[in-house]
């Protein structure tokens, strides 16, 4: 393991915190969102305000923000989108990533019904997940 990668798995919480108001330069935050990239209310309005979430902008990276659209159908049209985040996080092992509880606020999902798209994630060490959703998705 070379000396990026070290570091950015020392020193991180086990679980995605409920509140996060700051990140290091390297951590990316990442939330529900809609398709339309309405940053509005939740954690997609706090990485609008502190974490470079583009409004308009509904899917992907920008800033320090990941959106993951949640709002646009069940959890099988949110299942694609949790793969291409997944698979970009894969990509990126300099960047540490703390997911939010996607889907669990406005979008009226569960715990139980969102963490299982999450699976994967478990095992990926610059992959942080809430706390709430490690019993469904291991």
């Amino acid at each position: 393991m070379n000396n990026n990668q070290e570091n950015i798995s020392t020193n991180r919480p086990e679980h995605t915190p409920n509140f996060i108001e700051s990140l290091q330069p390297n951590e990316i935050f990442v939330f529900g969102s809609n398709l339309a990239g309405h940053h509005a209310c939740g954690a997609a309005r706090i990485a609008l305000d502190k974490f470079g979430a583009i409004y308009g902008q509904g899917v992907g990276l920008q800033g320090q923000s990941y959106a993951i659209p949640t709002m646009h159908g069940g959890v099988e049209a949110i299942a694609p989108y949790v793969n291409d985040f997944i698979a970009f996080a894969k990509q990126q092992p300099n960047f540490f990533f703390y997911v939010t509880r996607i889907g669990c606020g406005i979008a009226g999902f569960k715990d139980e019904q969102i963490a299982p798209l999450f699976a994967e994630a478990v095992n990926i060490s610059n992959i942080c997940l809430p706390k709430s959703f490690i019993p469904f998705s291991t």
